[in-house]
């Protein structure tokens, strides 16, 4: 891709933002965690034109540019990954936490025209999210909750029955579970919300980890 445009779920704003800064830097938000993971740098380049394209292409509400973010853990850790020569250029849109998901799902269409020009605009975060709820002395079993909105969840998305996703609060005591608060389920509505009629969708690296 010419450019990375990032929705995580660590970046949970009042409004919308967007960083348009030429060298984003790197955040270490998170506690706890091995000294290596704090070490970690991802000097990628901004790309501030890009930046004020996404604010003109928002209609939906004012899109702020932003200079002091950078890019956080849900953000670097998987595009680190992806492109570790840390050459293209990697943005990241705020999700703004006073809107529903309906808000998030159509803001996301606005921003389709930019993956025909060469942007990989990508959400991050997890469908099934409870760190409240973890069990360390039953590793090696999930909740019969968790596997079920695992499931259910996946098969809404590969039939692209996107209503009840949007509405994901009316899923269900076990939705409530899996997403006790909605800023790691957001990320998947603005992906949603790109795709295309007819576009093809799969899944990979689809395993339980426990």
């Amino acid at each position: 891709p010419m450019a990375v445009l990032c929705i995580s779920a660590h970046w949970f704003t009042r409004g919308t933002l967007v960083t348009a800064m030429d060298q984003p830097k790197t955040i270490h938000d998170f506690g706890r965690f091995p000294k290596a993971l704090f070490d970690v740098q991802y000097p990628v380049p901004g790309n501030p034109v890009l930046a004020k394209e996404v604010v003109g292409l928002v209609h939906k509400t004012t899109v702020i540019p932003d200079h002091d973010w950078g890019l956080d853990h849900g953000t670097w850790s998987v595009v680190r990954q992806m492109y570790p020569h840390a050459t293209i250029p990697v943005l990241q849109l705020s999700i703004d936490y006073t809107k529903g998901p309906l808000f998030h799902y159509e803001l996301a269409s606005e921003l389709a025209i930019l993956r025909k020009k060469g942007v990989l605009i990508m959400g991050s975060g997890n469908m099934v999210h409870n760190l409240g709820m973890l069990d360390w002395r039953q590793p090696e079993s999930a909740y019969d909750w968790a596997a079920e909105m695992d499931d259910t969840f996946k098969k809404l998305i590969l039939d692209s029955n996107h209503s009840p996703l949007i509405k994901y609060d009316q899923l269900g005591p076990a939705a409530r579970l899996a997403i006790p608060t909605p800023e790691h389920f957001l990320p998947l509505l603005y992906t949603l919300g790109l795709q295309e009629q007819g576009e093809p969708i799969s899944l990979f690296n689809n395993k339980t980890v426990m």
